[in-house]
C-alpha cells in the first residue's frame, strides 16, 4: 500500500485543491491520504475535519514542534503503507499521477524516488512569477548533483526510514537534503520518474520569495549547526549551487532581470543564513534525528 503524507500549516484553500486532486485515486487497500495539521490557527483544521469522514483519509496534528520535517514525521508514525509518498498542501496531480509513480517505483525496484514537479503561473504573470517557473524544480538535477529530491515530490520505502531515521525535526529548510544525503550514504539508488508530473503553483510576490529565501538561508546554518561533518561548521554559508541559475539563452531583458533577482535572493539567503548564526540554538531541546521503529 502507498501512504501520501500531506503537512499543512495555514493553508485552507490549499489542502482542499490537493484533496480534491488526490482524492479520486486512492482506493481501499492500495492508497490512503494522512494530513498533519501543523498547529494551524485559521481555517485549516475545519477544512481538514471536512474530508476525515472517508475512510480512505486520516489526519493527526503535530503541534510540539513547528516544522515541516516534524509534521512529516508523525504522518509516517501514522501511516501504515510500505511506500511512503509527500506531497505538500497547495500542489495538484493528474489523474494518473499515482498509477504512474507506483509502476516507475516497482519497476526500478527503487527505494527513494523524485517525481516530475511542473510550475503553473497566472495568466497575468508578474516578474517573480516568470522567475520561479523559469527556475523551478529542476529535481532531475537535484537527484543527479546534490543527491535528494524534494519532499514535496518524494517516494520512499517504509524500510529506508526504518533503516536510516526519519527527518531531522530540528530544520526548518533543507531537511529534504539532509535526508536524501543520508539515504545516498546508507548506499540507497535515488530514482528520478519523469512521467509522474506532480503541478505546484509559482511564488507571484517578491515577498513570497524573500520569505522563502530566508528561511532556506536558516536551513544552511542549521545544516551546518547541526551535520557539521557532512555541510562544515557554521560560519561561513555554503556557495551557491548554481542548479537554478537562469538559462542563457533566454532573451536579454529576462535574461538580466531574472540575473538581478537572483542576485537579490542571494543576498537574502545570507542574510537568513546570519540571522540564524547569531541566535541560540532554537531546537537545543530535541534530539537529533528521530527513528522509526520497524
Amino acid at each position: 500500500m502507498i501512504s501520501v503524507v500531506m503537512p499543512v500549516f495555514n493553508d485552507p484553500s490549499g489542502v482542499r485543491a490537493t484533496v480534491e486532486s488526490i482524492r479520486p485515486q486512492l482506493e481501499e487497500g492500495e492508497a490512503h491520504l494522512t494530513i498533519v495539521d501543523n498547529d494551524s490557527t485559521d481555517r485549516t483544521p475545519t477544512v481538514i475535519e471536512s474530508y476525515t469522514d472517508d475512510e480512505l483519509i486520516s489526519s493527526v496534528l503535530e503541534d510540539a514542534v513547528q516544522s515541516s520535517y516534524a509534521a512529516r514525521n508523525s504522518g509516517i508514525r501514522q501511516s501504515a503503507g510500505e511506500i511512503i509518498a509527500f506531497v505538500d498542501a497547495d500542489m495538484t496531480v493528474p489523474d494518473d499521477w499515482l498509477a504512474t509513480a507506483r509502476q516507475a517505483f516497482e519497476e526500478t525496484n527503487a527505494a527513494y524516488m523524485g517525481c516530475n514537479v511542473e510550475l503553473t503561473h497566472p495568466e497575468d504573470r508578474s516578474l517573480a512569477a516568470r522567475y520561479d517557473h523559469h527556475t523551478g524544480f529542476p529535481v532531475k538535477q537535484y537527484l543527479e548533483h546534490q543527491q535528494f529530491a524534494p519532499t514535496c515530490c518524494l517516494f520512499v520505502r517504509r524500510e529506508v526510514f526504518e533503516d536510516v531515521g526519519l527527518f531531522d525535526h530540528r530544520l526548518e529548510s533543507g531537511g529534504d537534503k539532509e535526508f536524501g544525503n543520508r539515504v545516498h550514504d546508507a548506499g540507497y539508488d535515488l530514482r528520478f520518474a519523469d512521467d509522474a508530473t506532480m503541478y505546484h503553483p509559482t511564488r507571484n510576490s517578491l515577498s513570497a520569495h524573500v520569505k522563502k529565501d530566508r528561511r532556506v538561508g536558516r536551513g544552511l546554518c542549521q545544516l551546518q549547526r547541526y551535520h557539521p561533518n557532512r555541510y562544515g561548521t557554521p560560519g561561513i554559508p555554503p556557495r551557491p549551487s548554481g542548479i537554478k541559475r537562469p538559462d542563457r539563452d533566454l532573451p536579454a531583458k529576462d535574461r538580466l532581470a531574472f540575473g538581478a533577482l537572483s542576485r537579490l535572493l542571494t543576498a537574502v539567503r545570507g542574510l537568513g543564513y546570519y540571522q540564524e548564526y547569531l541566535t541560540e540554538n532554537r531546537r537545543g531541546n530535541l534530539e537529533g534525528v528521530p527513528q522509526l521503529e520497524p
